[in-house]
């Protein structure tokens, strides 16, 4: 995917003022929780999952090249063609090259953010094959001209109104001129374009969820079944996908399977969890003629070999943006690149370049929400902070972001002081702020309280202090029982 413009803070501020995202947000953003939730406490062993599942990952990682010679040898056996990019743009044209040869004029697309990084899309329009996207979401985007802003729900941006008129702009052509405003009615009206679509492919292209070095055989999940439509009725299926998805056996897949849809959507399994390998043999009813695999690096053997490895365990489940307050409030195109939300301000800077993305790791409030439910054991603001010291290091923060975290490391670096100030600087607001109780407008915090305002301290003791008093007083507590 081509890279946009990453200002985080620009597109920050824009979508702060968008009340119909603020309204899909907040239509969907709870259900993801609260059926997660729901779900893992079904699930006594989870933890224990969570740990087998980190093992089994840091494994793989140790033992990559194995697993991925193991996996290509078997496709090979199954009668498929493994390719390997070491690039996004070695991808894409590698794709394009297999459709030009089998002469395609059309491909449907399940959902596939390494698609997503390849500009799958973008090659194919260009080499003049037209690109179809089958997942609803997906699908809904694509007649928006827009990027997924969810790994999961890539609509999610969208208020049910907004795709009432995207589906009345461009249905026209396929006879279908009736404004439809009901949820089931546009999901039945998008079922009946894509039918024919499905139908009349000449190649279809997944993504997939894992890949297993035992059989050659990949996992897809769907909810929709469109992965399993796209995958079996054109002639030729490719499956495009990061070197960092393979596992070694079925049992390790299903270890994770069982982590994957309870974090993603909270459902125990999503509706189709398929496994598929090869081409069609003789005795099968259906199946594509002809089967590649697309192995993707880009970048992620850096990764590998950084401090930003962990990373590579995630399997893109989504939970760490449904749980996140900076994207539950800005949604996933403030982020400006295929990946959204705290793994997205991980990810994209080691794949963009952090010089081009130094905003997104300060697009974080260190809560820990992501890494507390991150299934996979992914220490995201420990990587966050990685990025951080990066960015200063390499000075890609504005002069005043450096002089301001310079002297505050300076004043953290003398207790003394620090407290001393702080005390200072509590008594003062106290005073100032105490006939309103809450300060509009500060020196220095104009981006603050821009959008609020910030509550004067009630009173002149500052948190350290308080919490030294509350120590003494239990250490003269125990003393008093002591002599007692």
């Amino acid at each position: 995917m081509q890279v946009e413009s990453l200002d985080f803070k620009a597109r920050a501020h824009k979508a702060l003022l968008d009340d119909d995202l603020k309204q899909a947000l907040g239509n969907v953003k709870q259900g993801f929780i609260g059926k997660r939730t729901a779900a893992v406490k079904l699930v006594p062993e989870w933890q224990q999952i969570r740990d087998d599942a980190r093992q089994l990952k840091n494994h793989v990682l140790e033992n990559l090249d194995h697993y991925l010679l193991a996996y290509e040898a078997r496709v090979k056996e199954n009668g498929g063609q493994v390719h390997w990019a070491s690039s996004s743009a070695d991808a894409s044209d590698i794709i394009v090259d297999i459709c030009k040869s089998h002469g395609a004029k059309t491909v449907t697309k399940g959902k596939s953010m390494v698609g997503e990084e390849a500009d799958v899309n973008g090659a194919l329009t260009a080499a003049g094959i037209e690109p179809i996207e089958t997942d609803l979401g997906e699908y809904i985007i694509q007649l928006a001209g827009e990027a997924p802003s969810h790994i999961i729900a890539p609509a999610i941006h969208k208020t049910k109104e907004q795709v009432s008129d995207l589906f009345h702009e461009h249905h026209g052509r396929y006879g279908l001129h009736e404004r439809l405003v009901d949820r089931a009615a546009l999901v039945d009206e998008a079922r009946k374009v894509l039918r024919d679509k499905f139908r009349m492919a000449d190649v279809g292209i997944t993504g997939a969820n894992f890949l297993i070095a035992e059989t050659g055989q990949h996992v897809l999940v769907t909810n929709e079944g469109n992965g399993d439509l796209t995958s079996n009725l054109p002639r030729v299926q490719i499956v495009i996908v990061g070197i960092e998805k393979v596992v070694p056996t079925l049992e390790d897949a299903s270890c994770l399977l069982r982590l994957l849809a309870r974090s993603a959507t909270g459902q125990h399994y999503s509706n189709y969890t398929s496994l598929m390998s090869g081409p069609r043999r003789g005795d099968d009813i259906d199946g594509p003629e002809a089967f590649h695999v697309v192995l993707v690096d880009s970048h992620r053997t850096e990764m590998l070999s950084g401090a930003l490895r962990e990373m590579l365990r995630c399997f893109r489940c989504g939970a760490c943006l449904n749980h996140c307050p900076v994207y539950g409030s800005v949604g996933g195109h403030a982020y400006g690149w295929v990946y959204p939300g705290p793994m997205g301000s991980v990810v994209t800077p080691a794949m963009v370049g952090i010089e081009n993305a130094p905003d997104l790791a300060h697009a974080c409030t260190l809560n820990g929400r992501c890494a507390e439910v991150c299934p996979m054991s992914i220490p995201l603001p420990s990587l966050l902070r990685e990025h951080r010291r990066q960015t200063f290091l390499r000075s890609l923060q504005t002069p005043g972001a450096r002089y301001g975290l310079g002297i505050w490391a300076a004043m953290a670096a003398r207790p003394r002081l620090y407290h001393a100030l702080t005390r200072l600087g509590v008594s003062m607001l106290s005073r100032l702020g105490r006939r309103r109780g809450y300060f509009s407008r500060l020196p220095l915090a104009g981006a603050w309280t821009q959008g609020r305002d910030l509550p004067a301290p009630q009173g002149s003791s500052t948190f350290m202090s308080l919490y030294k008093a509350g120590k003494h007083q239990v250490s003269v507590s125990a003393q008093g029982d002591r002599a007692a």
